[in-house]
């Protein structure tokens, strides 16, 4: 069996060594290195190249989102980042998604070691979906032919008429970050009510939302209970919570609630789609993107079979085509296509029409 290969870079030695000791548990992972700081990784990998790497962002002599920035300039390898979550350095970790990480463990100040121990299986899956994770396509952001912004430019006032009750759902997970802001900042000021559910930890979904909101024609903001899903707005389920589409007479709105894990995951996929097959029916279109498992796959059925217009990303474009592929194999999804046709077929519901 050929084992992962994984380098540890943090300049904390507790963390060096205790992520050492937990991912050499699994006969699948073999720990090259564990160094502390990026000149020293980048030392160690001329002698030998890891298949994924774990990284820290605060370090002396080069910041961890440098570093990163070189790896993925230079040659694309899975980094996992594993850094302090505070609501200050929540930014700073959206940055090195942006930058090209698969995902991010979060890791406390205080009760650290104890924190990577109870964590010990998400670290260990994080690295078993990065080594599997197909990261040249970050290599560059997606480049937008005339065609898609011709084709996602319809009359504003025919538009305007014919959208107050359609809803979009965007289900992704790992990779997603960088595949949301691909879609997102590719469409117009006018699009139909938005609603997404990314993977991601508590406390980075606004710092993520806030993020897109300056880079997007469209409004972007972290949903808060009772949020309308209007016209020009993209509504981002809160890390932690599960988010819900529900009707009030001809008016969308949110409902955010916490409750269990759904697929080992809170906000789940599943959640979202499930109540909106329930609610808006055929006036949907769902949207299932990059990501590891099957969280969605089961819900993109229901609005499926409840007459909505259903889509996934392409194996091609997928950091991990694992959610798509789930839900392409359950029937679930009426049509594939790359990421850089989907703000292409959002347009498209403006007219009530699925791009052919």
């Amino acid at each position: 069996m050929t084992r992962i290969k994984v380098l540890v870079v943090d300049d904390s030695a507790v963390v060096r060594q205790v992520v050492t000791a937990l991912l050499a548990r699994d006969p699948g992972i073999e720990v090259v290195a564990a160094v502390a700081d990026p000149i020293l990784a980048m030392a160690r990998m001329q002698v030998q190249w890891p298949d994924v790497i774990v990284l820290d962002i605060e370090m002396p002599r080069m910041d961890g989102i440098t570093f990163l920035k070189k790896i993925m300039a230079e040659r694309p390898t899975p980094v996992v980042i594993c850094s302090t979550l505070a609501e200050a350095g929540a930014e700073t970790s959206m940055a090195a998604l942006a930058a090209g990480a698969v995902t991010i463990i979060t890791k406390p100040k205080l009760g650290l070691k104890q924190f990577l121990e109870d964590a010990s299986d998400d670290l260990v899956t994080a690295v078993k979906a990065a080594a599997k994770s197909n990261v040249k396509v970050l290599r560059a952001p997606t480049k937008h032919t005339a065609d898609v912004i011709l084709a996602a430019s319809p009359d504003k006032h025919s538009a305007m008429i014919q959208t107050t009750d359609r809803v979009v759902a965007l289900g992704t997970s790992t990779g997603g970050t960088q595949a949301l802001e691909a879609v997102l900042t590719a469409l117009p000021r006018v699009t139909p009510g938005i609603v997404i559910v990314q993977h991601m930890p508590e406390k980075f979904t606004a710092a993520f939302a806030q993020r897109l909101n300056g880079l997007c024609q469209i409004e972007v903001k972290e949903a808060e209970n009772n949020d309308r899903v209007v016209n020009s707005r993209a509504l981002i389920a809160p890390g932690g919570k599960h988010m819900l589409l529900k009707r009030n007479g001809a008016q969308y709105h949110v409902e955010v609630v916490d409750g269990p894990l759904v697929n080992r995951h809170r906000p789940s996929v599943d959640v979202l789609f499930r109540s909106v097959a329930k609610c808006a029916g055929a006036n949907a279109l769902g949207v299932i993107m990059t990501g590891m498992g099957d969280d969605g796959a089961a819900g993109l059925l229901e609005m499926r079979q409840a007459g909505a217009r259903t889509l996934a990303q392409d194996e091609a474009t997928c950091v991990v085509y694992g959610m798509p592929k789930e839900a392409v194999k359950r029937g679930a999804v009426e049509r594939t296509v790359p990421l850089g046709a989907v703000a292409r077929e959002i347009m498209a519901q403006l007219s009530g029409v699925m791009v052919r």
